[in-house]
């Protein structure tokens, strides 16, 4: 799969501890990162058990927190378009941004 290996190559080294939630395209992340949830898949002649459909609702209730985050990060147009400045201010203004944004969460 295309997104096991853009993660194997962008994220070398995370700690085993921290918990990587996913959507359904990363089921294959597992192999790289054992602390990794995502939500169980239906299969048409397998249908997801109770357990299964809470499990998958409770990952799921958590991974819209982050893509929110991502989408309010997205409302400054510094991820959603190609940024054009020099790259060595890009972290600090990307800083920056997610400081105004958890500052807004938080009032």
């Amino acid at each position: 799969m295309a997104s096991d290996r853009l993660f194997k190559e962008s994220v070398p080294h995370k700690h085993p501890e921290i918990r990587c939630i996913t959507n359904i395209g990363y089921i294959g992340i597992k192999k790289f990162h054992e602390n990794a949830l995502h939500p169980k898949k239906q299969r048409k002649w397998h249908p997801l058990t109770q357990e299964d459909k809470a499990f998958s609702c409770l990952v799921s209730k958590q991974q819209v927190l982050s893509e929110h985050m991502i989408g309010l990060i997205k409302r400054f147009k510094i991820v959603a378009d190609m940024y054009k400045n020099r790259r060595t201010k890009f972290s600090l203004r990307f800083n920056l941004i997610v400081g105004i944004c958890n500052f807004e969460l938080t009032s």
